[in-house]
């Protein structure tokens, strides 16, 4: 009896393992089918690139729907098909001394820049002065501003940095940032946006001051907003304006690579200018260290937006050393609130005294008092 059991139990191995190969071999030949009637979606290799090089995650998207207007003018023209000119007319922005007005017949920017390395240098011995790093980069207009000179720029960026008394900080970031920034083909503005006084630090409402500054100057479509310590170390970490909103330092050095928990917005993020809006801004509360980012991801959840984030292996940055500000005390009780305040503590109720306003060489700088304001 026994041994018609186990010749029964061998038997339904058998036929089952027979069905797992059989369907094995069906999927692979059903794969096999697809990639004949589908293009080939991992064709970005471009004369000069390296092989077994990977650009980025993007590379699951059909290269036709990323490939430049440059590509498919030569491709025509090779086909002896007449393609008429086309010229994009820029829209005039004039606010205060800013004005920019220009037309060009250009192609757009690929969505994946063709001049990534992926780990990308950073500097942070021989920082050079502010007078000497601008003329390393003569690209830039007034205000910290640069867009790509052959192609006309997918996203339009504003990087928002909330600062004070971090002058050597200041200095390493504005050189590698420069420098990361323009391999990737984003049009782009940096703000920094001093706290004057010696009250504590009030990041968050910085950063409402930084959007609101960035949007009399231009039309940018998303900000992403950026402690000055954090240095990006990979420039396939692309600092464009996302879907959902993105959270950027994924991986830092000092904290092994590792993200510290799954809802952390802080750091570096980006939000689109409907998205920051939506959740009307960060909020003006949250004096001192701590609870301001929370408060953020909190406000996403609420209008049910996600937070996205690249790979790890490519979000990845360096913290400069510093001090670690007084905590807030207050952050906790504020959290708890946050979904009842939102709809008029904000980007919305935003109060502020612009002491200074400068258009210098590799930044725009706000000089910004901030008052108190009522829960």
């Amino acid at each position: 009896m026994m041994g018609r059991s186990y010749l029964t139990v061998r038997a339904l191995v058998l036929i089952v393992t027979l069905l797992v190969v059989v369907e094995y071999f069906s999927l692979l030949q059903s794969a096999e089918n697809a990639d004949k009637r589908g293009p080939v979606v991992f064709r970005l290799l471009e004369p000069g690139d390296r092989e077994g090089y990977s650009r980025h995650v993007l590379q699951v998207v059909d290269p036709s729907y990323y490939m430049t207007d440059r590509v498919v003018l030569d491709r025509l023209t090779s086909n002896k098909t007449t393609i008429p000119t086309i010229t994009t007319q820029a829209l005039t922005h004039t606010s205060g001394n800013v004005s920019m007005d220009s037309s060009s017949a250009l192609p757009q920017c690929s969505m994946i820049p063709p001049n990534l390395h992926g780990r990308f240098p950073v500097i942070v011995n021989d920082i050079p002065s502010m007078d000497d790093m601008s003329a390393k980069f003569p690209g830039l207009e007034l205000g910290g501003r640069w867009s790509p000179k052959d192609c006309l720029a997918k996203h339009k960026v504003a990087l928002i940095v909330p600062y004070r008394d971090r002058e050597p900080h200041l200095r390493a970031f504005l050189l590698n940032i420069h420098r990361f920034l323009q391999r990737q083909q984003v049009e782009y503005g940096i703000y920094i946006v001093e706290q004057s006084g010696s009250q504590p630090f009030n990041r968050a409402m910085l950063m409402n001051v930084g959007a609101a500054e960035a949007l009399k100057q231009h039309d940018y479509q998303c900000f992403i907003f950026h402690d000055v310590d954090l240095l990006p170390e990979d420039d396939r970490n692309l600092y464009t304006c996302p879907i959902q909103p993105r959270h950027m330092s994924v991986s830092i050095d000092s904290f092994l690579y590792r993200l510290p928990y799954d809802d952390i917005f802080g750091g570096v993020s980006a939000m689109t200018v409907d998205q920051f809006r939506a959740v009307n801004g960060f909020s003006n509360l949250f004096w001192g260290w701590g609870g301001e980012d929370d408060d953020m991801a909190n406000r996403l959840r609420v209008k049910k937006l996600f937070i996205s984030r690249y790979p790890a292996n490519i979000a990845r940055y360096k913290m400069l050393k510093h001090g670690k500000e007084k905590a807030n005390p207050e952050r906790f009780k504020y959290l708890y609130s946050g979904a009842k305040r939102m709809a008029r503590d904000g980007y919305n109720s935003l109060k502020y005294r612009k002491v200074d306003f400068m258009l210098k060489k590799l930044y725009t700088w706000v000089l910004a008092d901030l008052p108190h304001l009522k829960p």
